[in-house]
């Protein structure tokens, strides 16, 4: 595939340095749409939604000039006792959504949607994660290294908050933000 024209539409650090390790040749192009998630909806189909509104939007941008051969959208969720945990809003909701997650399990989904001029794919993955009991202390110091107000669930697996991970069932890029083995086999069979 490295012939081809492919586009990321996530800003996400962590997606671009995942998709890198399936060896594809590829530029950034963030969409700016905003995320809203309609939270009526089953964790699985609301990440599929937002990955495809996310590809879709560099889809419309490119429809008259250079058409890219796959746009790669993708979008994760924190989920806690079938309530989304978006990014933290401040400091206050950052302490809040770790102090739910401590000692206890949580799933993180991502979904995923492939577009190119020929076809469309969508997948879900979803991994449990399991943390340890935290202390408000712990949390708090967290929180000061500025980390989490970035990150879906407050907590970013694949940095400091990985200290408090205690087991995940599933897959750990999936927590990380993309599902690169079940993406890599998605495009095989394509």
């Amino acid at each position: 595939m490295n012939d081809k024209k492919i586009i990321l539409a996530s800003a996400s650090p962590r997606r671009y340095e995942l998709l890198k390790q399936l060896g594809l040749t590829f530029t950034v192009e963030p969409a700016q749409g905003e995320e809203h998630p309609q939270e009526d909806l089953a964790p699985e189909l609301i990440v599929k939604r937002l990955a495809y509104a996310k590809a879709d939007e560099i889809r419309k941008k490119h429809a008259e000039t250079d058409k890219p051969d796959l746009i790669i959208g993708a979008d994760t969720i924190v989920v806690k006792d079938g309530r989304i945990l978006g990014k933290p809003k401040d400091t206050d909701d950052a302490f809040s959504m770790l102090m739910s997650l401590s000692g206890t399990t949580h799933q993180v989904y991502t979904g995923v949607a492939l577009i190119s001029s020929e076809w469309e794919a969508q997948f879900s993955e979803k991994t449990d994660v399991t943390f340890y009991p935290m202390t408000k202390k712990e949390i708090s110091d967290y929180i000061s290294t500025g980390e989490p107000m970035d990150k879906a669930g407050a907590y970013g697996i694949q940095g400091l908050g990985g200290r408090f991970v205690k087991e995940i069932h599933g897959d750990y890029n999936n927590v990380v933000g993309l599902p690169i083995a079940r993406l890599y086999h998605v495009l095989k069979e394509i």
